[in-house]
């Protein structure tokens, strides 16, 4: 119970924690909505899992990171299990940048098409937003705080 409690702990009045896991919550959802349901003209779940499998990602870690997306992000937003989210989130991200192929294109996002693909910046970004809530908790406003009162 005790280990429940740690990972539950964030400052329940703290503002700046609420809107940086909006913010993360805000900015993944959409990628995670194409990935899991097709929005925004994604591929939608199978899609996904087959452009993930056509480049050599095997079917669970594809499955992790349309959750990891999709779901994370509704967790981050709604403030539940919010350090476990934002971990998975940004352990996602930092995949991606990694062996996504971003580390090689540079810092800037490819705004006007003048570069082979996307750079960091938005990845630094993610991650670090990540890293904040990991360290922080969720801040106001959070399901976790609840949980956490109800435990007390």
């Amino acid at each position: 119970m005790n280990a429940i409690k740690k990972f539950l702990a964030t400052d329940q009045q703290s503002w700046s924690l609420l809107v940086a896991r909006l913010a993360l919550g805000l900015v993944v959802l959409p990628h995670g909505a194409q990935k899991a349901l097709g929005l925004f003209g994604g591929y939608g779940f199978e899609g996904t899992l087959g452009a993930f499998q056509s480049m050599g990602m095997p079917l669970i870690i594809g499955v992790l990171v349309i959750l990891a997306e999709f779901v994370g992000s509704l967790g981050i937003l709604v403030g539940a299990g919010t350090r476990f989210m934002a971990f998975s989130v940004g352990l996602t991200m930092a995949g991606a940048a990694v062996l996504g192929g971003h580390i090689n294109n540079g810092f800037f996002m490819n705004w006007f098409g003048q570069q082979k693909g996307e750079g960091l910046e938005y990845f630094i970004l993610v991650v670090g937003l990540a890293i904040a809530i990991l360290i922080g908790g969720a801040g106001r406003y959070a399901v976790d705080n609840l949980i956490s009162k109800k435990l007390k």
